[in-house]
């Protein structure tokens, strides 16, 4: 949002961006078709990579959605709707392109094949390492989403169409209920489809560890989602200022907390010095692991720190655009360290770049394509939400942090009422 005292900038022109999802789709597609003809095994570990980014997108969004209704939150009801949409998409069609996985899932994961003769740390943790647990408890994981995204969504769109207050206490109920759900959801893919492919190394971090580049993520991705549609105009009057300043102060927290939650699993470790927990980081200091472990160290934590430190930078958008798009980036980097070394111990296996690429490009496609298609059939924002008012800034007597009051800033406020010190456009 810009001052008061500011003349709006001109909305952006995205019509040469409308055919991305099409066109990355039909690119990644092709890529990844080669890549399943030339090498199954760069095929599958690439097709994993991308599938656990977007999943934890779409588990992030969720989070925020839990996080809106269990805070009773005000400033963060005109990012709600977008947020519902991303995580909708985690059933059915993260559950479609989970498919390739489960189905070749004995060629990805390594104590597949070891069952019949398991060693002490495979047998440990059966039952869920086994064959029906690892199936079973993919099941229980997407009829987990499927039934909060839904409940939460419906009582969302039945709340824009009556205004009841039942609509409210109902997503309150789901809220509640879900967030632990989604601790016990979130954790268990993470163990199974990621630390599995280890599986005689154990963290109690590791869902931890996922749950706080997960929520990083979404936060990069609603800051540049706002930002668009404030720009062409479809949230700008329900929108202030300090909203984009609670979503840079969300994105700093995460950053600190991923990097507190990714030392301590690895100090921890180090400090007791065995060997059935060490020789996960022992490999990853092999060849160029170790390099791309130094680029996690600075480019996950230490740029995101340093760039978002000052108060003010959170709502310059030039300087936040190129922050969010390399939070992707340092993202997909984090996966692949935590994937690749499975199939590649001795370094990143930049000559099947393309493939990973290919991946990540089909699946964001079409993940981008079925988002803008349901973000289109429905209002952008909660039109009837009892705390639409407090994020527009017009609901308390007098200016609070929640009505966006706070900093000293009432006076830039471009949708504070007049007797608070905005003029309204």
């Amino acid at each position: 949002m810009k001052h008061a005292n500011k003349s709006p900038e001109a909305p952006l022109d995205l019509s040469r961006w409308r055919n991305l999802p099409i066109i990355l789709m039909g690119a990644g597609g092709v890529l990844t078709l080669i890549g399943a003809l030339v090498n199954h095994q760069a095929f599958y570990f690439s097709w994993l990579t991308a599938f656990m980014f977007y999943l934890s997108l779409g588990l992030g969004a969720l989070f925020l959605v839990l996080a809106h209704h269990l805070f009773d939150a005000g400033w963060s009801v005109p990012i709600r709707r977008f947020c519902e949409h991303i995580s909708s998409l985690l059933f059915p069609w993260m559950l479609l392109l989970f498919l390739p996985i489960a189905i070749k899932a004995k060629s990805i994961f390594p104590w597949m094949n070891e069952l019949a003769h398991p060693d002490h740390s495979l047998h440990a943790k059966s039952p869920l390492f086994t064959v029906p647990g690892f199936y079973a408890a993919a099941v229980f994981c997407f009829l987990v989403w499927w039934m909060l995204t839904n409940r939460l969504r419906s009582w969302s769109l039945e709340q824009d169409k009556t205004g009841d207050a039942k609509a409210t206490y109902r997503m309150r109920f789901w809220s509640g209920l879900g967030v632990v759900l989604y601790a016990l959801t979130l954790t268990l893919a993470a163990v199974m489809w990621m630390k599995g492919l280890m599986y005689e190394w154990f963290s109690t971090m590791y869902g931890v560890w996922y749950f706080a580049g997960s929520a990083w993520l979404m936060l990069a991705t609603a800051y540049m989602i706002t930002m668009i549609l404030d720009r062409q105009g479809v949230l700008s009057e329900v929108l202030h200022e300090h909203q984009y300043y609670f979503l840079g102060s969300l994105m700093f927290a995460f950053t600190v907390f991923y990097a507190y939650v990714t030392f301590a699993q690895y100090f921890i470790i180090w400090n007791a010095n065995m060997p059935e927990e060490t020789f996960w980081y022992y490999l990853r200091e092999k060849g160029t692991w170790f390099a791309v472990s130094m680029v996690i160290i600075f480019g996950h934590f230490l740029l995101p720190f340093l760039g978002l430190l000052r108060i003010d930078v959170k709502s310059i958008f030039k300087w936040m655009v190129p922050l969010c798009l390399w939070a992707w980036l340092m993202h997909w980097v984090d996966l692949s360290f935590n994937i690749m070394p499975t199939p590649y111990p001795n370094g990143y296996p930049f000559q099947f770049l393309w493939l990973h690429l290919g991946c990540w490009a089909f699946m964001g496609g079409l993940l981008s394509f079925l988002f803008l298609r349901e973000y289109a059939k429905y209002p952008p924002y909660p039109v009837k939400d009892p705390r639409l008012v407090e994020a527009m800034g017009f609901y308390h007597p007098r200016p609070t942090q929640l009505s966006g009051g706070e900093l000293d800033q009432v006076d830039d406020l471009r949708d504070a009422p007049p007797q608070f010190g905005g003029t309204r456009p």
